[in-house]
């Protein structure tokens, strides 16, 4: 069986929930619905999930210097244990938008020459495994609206007004 390892990082929204494997950060979920306790039985069906805070030194000193305002660059190693091969893709060039800058779902579309599938690059965003990390909360609509967001609209509009964000 897999070893994962996670940890509990908190925030003033909610606790983030942190997974990663041997090889890089697997994934992370708002802790708005599930408890701790609920989250790592998830996993536990096909791995093995141990509670090891000092695997995510670096990262939780990085979201301290990020959740304070700063920008940092999150280029930690990743292993997703899920995605298909466009999900994947769309996670790469979301990886790339810069601190404090935004990209709408169709802009991205275009950046893989398939310009009528904003839709797709969005329910893409919506499978993120890793957001903040893979920050999908800087994609936004053309018409300036937020769009969606798994951890929920007020947290995507809290991370871009950390990140000094005008829409």
């Amino acid at each position: 069986m897999r070893q994962l390892f996670y940890t509990v990082y908190p925030w003033k929204f909610c606790d983030l929930y942190i997974v990663s494997t041997d090889s890089g950060l697997a994934n992370i979920e708002f802790g708005r619905v599930k408890t701790e306790q609920e989250y790592v039985s998830a996993f536990r069906k096909q791995f093995d999930i141990t509670r090891n805070d000092d695997v995510f030194k670096t990262l939780r000193a990085k979201l301290d210097q990020y959740f304070q305002g700063r920008s940092v660059n999150f280029d930690e190693p990743v292993d997703l244990l899920r995605g298909t091969l466009f999900q994947r893709k769309i996670w790469d060039l979301v990886r790339q938008i810069p601190y404090g800058q935004t990209r709408t779902y169709g802009q991205i579309a275009e950046q893989i020459n398939k310009p009528g599938a904003a839709r797709a690059v969005g329910a893409a965003n919506g499978a993120n495994p890793l957001p903040i990390i893979i920050p999908c909360h800087r994609v936004v609509q053309t018409n300036g609206n937020l769009g969606g967001y798994g951890g929920g609209l007020d947290i995507k509009d809290a991370l871009l007004r950390l990140e000094r964000v005008v829409l």
